[in-house]
């Protein structure tokens, strides 16, 4: 059946060397709709971000733009505003018939992380040709804030599609009919399902939060040890309205709750360059079971991460930001989101990632 594939499918490759491992697999790294891939040995300070282009090795062209190595082995920092290649301890030997798409995991995303997959004459970030064989590297930009990385750290992730089966419009509303896919306000259904900023919380004036400009490291693997306090300004609004400064990265959550059914994995999309020149997505995979109440979910908030572009932009209360595009998967998961696997933000409001203290 085309679709993504789901974790028992994942492992399947794995056994059958579709997915080569330099080191074993990890508890958890496996999930639902994708497979968490992993740092290795060095990171490579490059001069720019690069494609390694049809018919071109990354190897290659890594003479050109390396400019020195880093360690990873027993940590390393990567500093804000430079760019560094990575080796990942996963390589692929893809089936004909099966192609990939990679994201940066969620946490990676609220820290302001860019982090791309790229391939042996790969023309785009984070697609993987069908039937593609060799290495995978991961860029990263650390854009906000320093971070402090080991090999092993698991940054991005990738899901692996037999074909595609994006629902249409119409699929998309009969599923939303039996299924209720977000609640919080009446659907927007046009190309995927519309998501919208939430800038008038219940209770509270605390709409979001904006990255400080100068802070010290944050070493990802301590998790809740930090202070937000020491990294993030909070936003406050009685009125529904914020004002984006370009260049600012933000934290903010959507108006609605989303609910991904099992047999469904959804991926988060622009809405359309003409509401706004901001982007809102970086960790764009929403798992089988996200949400869903028997995974412990009654629907769970999309965190958005956003970064204006160009001009001061004005951001309202239930402007339209994004869009989720669903897709079937292959076969239901054995596990989903939040069932039995540790999953940060089922049932999330508006949440900073892991490393900080709630």
């Amino acid at each position: 059946m085309t679709g993504v594939l789901a974790s028992q499918q994942i492992e399947t490759l794995i056994s059958d060397g579709a997915i080569r491992m330099e080191v074993a697999a990890v508890e958890g790294q496996v999930q639902p709709a994708s497979l968490d891939l992993r740092l290795g040995h060095v990171a490579y300070r490059v001069r720019a971000s690069f494609l390694a282009g049809s018919g071109q090795r990354v190897s290659e062209r890594l003479e050109e733009f390396e400019m020195h190595r880093v360690d990873l082995s027993d940590g390393a920092v990567l500093e804000k505003g430079c760019v560094y290649l990575v080796p990942l301890l996963e390589s692929l030997a893809l089936p004909q018939g099966i192609h990939a798409i990679a994201n940066a995991k969620s946490s990676t995303g609220r820290l302001d992380l860019l982090t791309r997959t790229i391939t042996d004459g790969g023309t785009e970030f984070d697609r993987i040709a069908e039937g593609y064989t060799g290495p995978l590297y991961a860029e990263i930009c650390p854009r906000s804030f320093s971070v402090l990385v080991r090999t092993g750290m698991r940054l991005n992730q990738i899901r692996f599609r037999d074909g595609r089966a994006v629902l249409d419009d119409a699929e998309l509303t009969a599923l939303h009919a039996t299924e209720t896919l977000v609640t919080g306000g009446a659907p927007v259904i046009r190309d995927g399902l519309g998501f919208s900023v939430d800038l008038r919380p219940e209770d509270t004036d605390l709409v979001g939060y904006r990255a400080k400009p100068h802070t010290g490291v944050i070493d990802l693997d301590r998790i809740g040890a930090y202070d937000p306090a020491e990294f993030w300004e909070e936003l406050r609004t009685d009125i529904g309205r914020i004002i984006l400064d370009p260049d600012a990265f933000y934290i903010l959550v959507s108006r609605e709750a989303v609910h991904i059914p099992p047999t469904y994995a959804a991926e988060m999309a622009p809405y359309l360059a003409m509401v706004g020149e901001f982007r809102v997505h970086y960790a764009g995979f929403f798992d089988p079971g996200f949400g869903h109440a028997q995974a412990g979910g009654t629907g769970s908030r999309g965190v958005l991460e956003v970064r204006c572009h160009e001009a001061p932009f004005v951001l309202e209360h239930g402007q339209i930001v994004g869009r989720l595009v669903y897709e079937r998967m292959s076969q239901q998961p054995a596990q989903l989101y939040g069932q039995g696997i540790k999953s940060n933000y089922q049932g999330q409001g508006l949440k900073l990632s892991k490393q900080f203290r709630a």
